[in-house]
């Protein structure tokens, strides 16, 4: 069973633990890298802060009661944008649907927020994580942003959330294709 678990700043060794982790099995994958959180970064202070960005949601996922991944979603550039950030699952949990109860609950932290669409960057070249995104309705827009060390850029994905509005205008849409049902059926009634 998997379990989606909120962290808060006390939390920073589990999420240390799980964040190591992530950075030596795929360093492919993040722009971090391992050296960088270790040594004169492996600090206490510097776990927190991660953890106290401000308007952040930091995840993890267990499964049968064992960490096994984690993501964040933190406040976009512009207004109405949300990202995920950090997305990780064990190698032994993939294929679990772990990964994608993880940006569901981004998904779902993000409208709630108000935001109107969800991106990440995902490094070229990794496949698995493409599909997932592409599996739970991102979109890839391609290569954005500056140049990695190796020349290659970040694709960008996004997703149009559900809003509110969104829900009220479908239920709008469903209540005038019922009333225009019953007027059909009355006046076919009446002939």
């Amino acid at each position: 069973m998997i379990n989606i678990r909120t962290l808060s700043p006390d939390d920073w060794p589990l999420w240390r633990e799980l964040r190591l982790a992530a950075l030596a099995e795929a360093p492919y994958a993040f722009s971090s890298r391992l050296a960088d959180w270790q040594g004169d970064g492996d600090r206490e202070e510097r776990w927190r802060a991660r953890l106290e960005l401000r308007g952040s949601l930091n995840l993890i996922a267990e499964l049968d009661g064992k960490p096994v991944g984690m993501v964040s979603g933190i406040p976009g550039p512009d207004a109405g944008t949300a990202e995920l950030i950090s997305l990780w699952v064990a190698a032994d949990a993939r294929g679990r649907a772990v990964g994608e109860s993880l940006v569901q609950a981004v998904e779902q932290w993000a409208a709630g927020a108000g935001a109107e669409r969800l991106h990440l960057a995902v490094m070229p070249g990794n496949a698995h994580a493409f599909a997932l995104y592409r599996r739970v309705g991102l979109r890839d827009t391609g290569p954005h942003g500056d140049p990695l060390p190796d020349g290659r850029k970040e694709h960008v994905m996004v997703k149009h959330l559900s809003t509110d509005r969104d829900a009220h205008r479908a239920d709008v849409r469903r209540a005038a294709a019922e009333q225009a049902a019953i007027w059909h059926e009355l006046l076919e009634r009446l002939k």
